[in-house]
């Protein structure tokens, strides 16, 4: 199988631009104020780690799509559902304050990353196990998010200093 490069680079462009909210909306003072439990990890962790996972993500949807494999349409269409909640949470969380809501938007992430994960499998091994990281990582921020939640009942209403 051969890797195209301009096909990485579309997805990998992808990535980044849902990716982008999370500059368009940074954790800031109202994050920083928040009672987050001792397993939360460094705020310099995040971009680091989102860097890793999208280039694993393009990757992998790179090698489904020159797959020529039968499942490519519904797998690239997951890949493309899961990025849409991808760049809906930093916005609902960070921009908005709505934790709560951001859970839903987590919920929707998991689950599109989880059915991600086993069409990518199916297509192609690799790409399965390029991708599953993604959902260890959206596994521990949906359990951060829901403990961040259940801390900070008031969240919505703190004003950012």
């Amino acid at each position: 199988m051969s890797f195209d490069w301009m096909l990485f680079a579309l997805f990998m462009g992808t990535a980044m631009a849902a990716g982008s909210t999370g500059a368009f909306f940074s954790p800031g003072s109202w994050y920083d104020r928040l009672d987050k439990p001792g397993w939360t990890p460094p705020n310099w962790l995040f971009p680091l780690a989102w860097l890793v996972l999208y280039i694993a993500m393009a990757v992998a949807a790179t090698r489904v799509a020159v797959s020529g494999h039968p499942g490519v349409i519904y797998a690239l269409a997951i890949w493309g559902l899961q990025i849409v909640f991808n760049t809906l949470w930093s916005p609902v969380f960070f921009g908005l304050h709505r934790l709560g809501p951001a859970l839903v938007v987590l919920l929707g992430m998991w689950a599109s990353v989880l059915a991600m994960v086993v069409a990518f499998w199916r297509v192609d091994l690799t790409a399965g196990l390029l991708v599953a990281p993604y959902l260890v990582w959206t596994s521990y921020a949906f359990a951060l998010n829901f403990v961040i939640w259940r801390r900070n009942p008031g969240a919505s209403e703190m004003q950012a200093a």
